[in-house]
């Protein structure tokens, strides 16, 4: 149906257009804040639907509010803004001139685009006093009006197949009964950025995404295997990145060639001992690539237990490194939910190809499990690392993102 056939229906013909509203949740919980975080959750928008609508995003009473031109159009923004972090739901609907004529006349055309269905609710609300009809009263004629024309269908309050919502906000009404279930969090740019190290694993691709979800910007920290490995999972992160893209959340890449210090690690320290040094250093490298970058965090995809590396005596040894607070958004997250996360999310195929990295380099038989810090520590003061430091951050191979 048509914006014009929808104009039709109206006994009046006047002033009835299509739009998606834009629900938030958390944005609004914000206090002083709140302009702020709808004014990034705005711009995020828009910057989403670049290519996909035309329509001016504004805000209405608490919401935001896109037009549309058809019900395609509607169809493919809903989709769009509906994963952008910060919007918990995207409706689909009309907002006419505070009538009942135009009102009963969208009521009946958002009834007819959830076809098939049984029976149905009415949910009306009125958020100011300038409509005379309150909400109860708003939710009884509507519902008497679409009763005598839908006889054929059932009022059912609890769990009806189709939810037609009325508001009435700043002078229009806004009519709809298909909902979009959005991402939720709060909006990309509101929270700081993080240096995440990014493998082309499964994990990692998650934590970043989490971490995007709460606000946070990315610089992602690669460690290549080169030059002892083909550069293969470099090009996998870049597909990741691709994938995360239309959010606006990676700001950078940084890729580190690790093969070459992890073959001196390897030689300088016990076998055992291997994993804890080679994190140690990235560790420590991630600690001026955030210092460069001002970032307030670091960032890994590790899980308790899932790893020789990530037990809880391992993680104190490698975070004995860190100058900035060590985020782990997966730390109580299994292997299955991971995967899961990764296939909804559109990494897992990438994650999944094989390739060559870092983390199987050099890899001992029997690593530790429960380091002692202070062994460790007596081992790393005996080791090159400011100069390799030096080394690495000279030839850090940098990529800027501008979304």
């Amino acid at each position: 149906m048509t914006t014009s056939s929808l104009e039709s229906m109206s006994p009046e013909g006047k002033d009835l257009r299509l739009v998606c509203l834009v629900h938030y949740h958390e944005v609004g919980l914000k206090g002083r804040n709140r302009s702020s975080f709808e004014r990034k959750l705005k711009e995020n928008i828009e910057k989403r639907l670049s290519g996909i609508s035309t329509g001016r995003v504004s805000r209405v009473s608490g919401r935001l509010l896109v037009a549309v031109e058809s019900e395609e159009e509607a169809a493919a923004v809903a989709e769009a803004a509906a994963s952008v972090p910060g919007v918990v739901r995207v409706s689909r609907g009309v907002r006419t001139a505070q009538r009942l004529e135009d009102v009963y006349a969208a009521a009946l055309w958002a009834l007819e685009c959830c076809e098939p269905y049984e029976t149905f609710k009415v949910d009306a609300r009125r958020a100011n006093t300038d409509f005379p009809i309150d909400s109860m009263q708003l939710n009884r004629v509507i519902g008497a009006w679409l009763c005598e024309r839908l006889p054929q269908k059932t009022v059912r309050l609890r769990e009806p197949d189709a939810r037609l919502c009325v508001e009435m906000i700043e002078g229009s009404a806004f009519v709809y009964a298909q909902t979009s279930r959005g991402v939720g969090g709060l909006p990309v740019g509101t929270a700081g950025n993080v240096v995440c190290l990014l493998s082309a694993g499964l994990d990692s691709p998650v934590a970043a995404w989490r971490l995007m979800k709460r606000g946070a910007t990315i610089t992602a920290l690669h460690f290549s295997g080169r030059p002892e490995t083909a550069d293969t999972s470099e090009h996998l992160v870049r597909d990741i990145i691709e994938v995360f893209r239309p959010l606006g959340g990676i700001e950078r890449l940084c890729v580190v060639a690790f093969g070459g210090y992890q073959r001196e690690l390897s030689d300088a320290v016990p076998p055992e001992l291997r994993v804890i040094f080679y994190r140690r250093l990235m560790f420590a490298v991630a600690n001026r690539v955030a210092e460069r970058f001002r970032a307030k965090a670091l960032a890994t995809g590790e899980s308790l237990g899932q790893v020789a590396s990530q037990t809880l005596d391992n993680i104190r040894a490698v975070d004995a490194v860190a100058t900035y607070p060590v985020l782990r958004p997966l730390i109580g997250t299994d292997k299955q939910e991971i995967i899961e996360e990764a296939q909804r999310l559109g990494t897992f195929a990438i994650s999944s190809q094989n390739h060559e990295d870092c983390c199987t380099l050099f890899m001992p038989r029997s690593p530790e499990t429960h380091a002692k810090l202070a062994r460790v520590e007596r081992i790393s003061a005996q080791l090159p690392l400011e100069a390799w430091l030096e080394q690495i951050l000279e030839d850090l191979e940098v990529e800027e993102f501008f979304s």
